[in-house]
């Protein structure tokens, strides 16, 4: 029998039961009440095996999140699958040595390190005099070739036709006087009245006379013709040729002047004034102003989703500005991730190089600086 007892708010309470022995066998169970049947626990190696599933689902879990990060972190993509996509490069650095094409002495140098100048700007000058010589000389060659080539296209004058036909006339005369001494002197050899050594002479000069008029008469032939047609196309060449060299003396003393190619600024100064320099020999070192190019990089999933001319915008971690841009150029073979990336797992991806065009009007894109490239892959053409 249980007793009861009361607590302090006059609640009435039970004993707890007492636990019942079970009767031996054959014999009915002594006691209040049955004793209820005991549980079965799971095996061991189940308990086991669901901790080890936990902690491998967790383990997956923090690993898609850590590559998920890890993509993010690229130096050129951050992953995004909507519509804009994000790349990170740096602008390129482009720069041009400046070099005189001739030979010669420093006069002038009209800018300095730092300096900003224009496309076309005159920034040295060699010293002028010996190309302006050597143009002065080709000149004068050239005016007598001409001459000479306005002489054979006219032929001769009238009064070179006149003359030779007066050496004509003359050399007439001689031969009939040569011819009537001979005829003489042969009459009187038939008699012993000369002597033989006389006879030969006077022979000889009537044949001299005989050949003196036979050129005369073509002298004057070819006065009244006139010169040859291949005398006068060589004279033409000799001219052309003259021409083609006093252009390129010219062209000597315009190199004297050294140009900039391309709106920029002067990095470098290499030479001072009074140098002497060689032809290619550098003078300055212009790095270019524009266009500006961006150098990024694209993963191979990400590759078929843009397209050259696609618009780009340009930011920088300087200012909020935005430049406007396009993609001009996807290089077509893959190459390994920069070396500036250095971690093992990333070391071995490829890429493909972008060239990005932007515009640059009020020149806050500087060479090297990194910036942030993002393309709208809905948008139209940036171009």
């Amino acid at each position: 029998m249980s007793r009861d007892s009361s607590n302090a708010n006059g609640v009435t309470l039970l004993d707890p039961p007492k636990p019942v022995r079970e009767a031996p066998t054959g014999q009915e169970p002594a006691g209040e009440a049955t004793a209820p049947p005991r549980r079965h626990r799971p095996p061991r190696i189940i308990l086991v095996a669901l901790a080890l599933f936990a902690v491998g689902g967790a383990a997956w879990a923090v690993g898609l999140l850590d590559l998920r990060e890890l993509r993010r972190a690229l130096p050129w993509s951050d992953g995004q699958e909507g519509t804009a996509l994000t790349l990170y490069g740096n602008v390129d650095v482009r720069q041009v040595n400046l070099s005189f094409k001739v030979d010669g002495r420093i006069e002038t140098l009209a800018v300095d390190e730092g300096d900003s100048v224009k496309a076309g700007q005159v920034i040295a000058t060699l010293d002028k005099r010996y190309f302006q010589d050597e143009l002065r000389v080709a000149r004068a060659v050239r005016d007598n070739l001409a001459a000479v080539l306005a002489r054979l296209k006219n032929g001769s004058r009238p009064e070179e036709i006149a003359q030779a036909r007066a050496q004509l006339a003359l050399q007439q005369a001689t031969l009939e006087r040569a011819r009537n001494d001979y005829g003489r002197q042969r009459r009187l050899i038939a008699s012993g009245a000369v002597s033989r050594e006389e006879f030969d002479q006077f022979q000889a000069t009537w044949r001299v006379g005989e050949a003196s008029v036979k050129y005369a008469q073509e002298t004057l032939r070819l006065a009244e013709i006139g010169p040859r047609q291949e005398d006068i196309d060589a004279a033409s060449a000799q001219l052309a040729q003259q021409d083609a060299s006093i252009i390129q003396t010219e062209r000597r003393l315009a190199d004297s002047d050294l140009v900039a190619p391309n709106d920029g600024t002067i990095l470098t100064r290499a030479r001072e004034k009074g140098a002497i320099v060689q032809a290619g020999e550098t003078v300055f070192t212009l790095t270019l102003a524009s266009p500006v190019w961006v150098r990024t990089y694209v993963n191979e999933r990400d590759l078929g989703r843009i397209h050259p001319n696609m618009a780009a915008e340009v930011r920088t971690d300087s200012t909020d500005k935005v430049y406007h841009g396009f993609i001009g150029f996807i290089s077509p073979t893959a190459e390994f991730t920069p070396k500036t990336v250095e971690t093992r797992e990333l070391r071995t991806d490829l890429v493909y190089r972008l060239r990005v065009i932007v515009d640059n009007p009020d020149g806050g894109l500087r060479q090297g600086m990194p910036v942030t490239v993002i393309l709208d892959l809905n948008g139209a053409s940036g171009q």
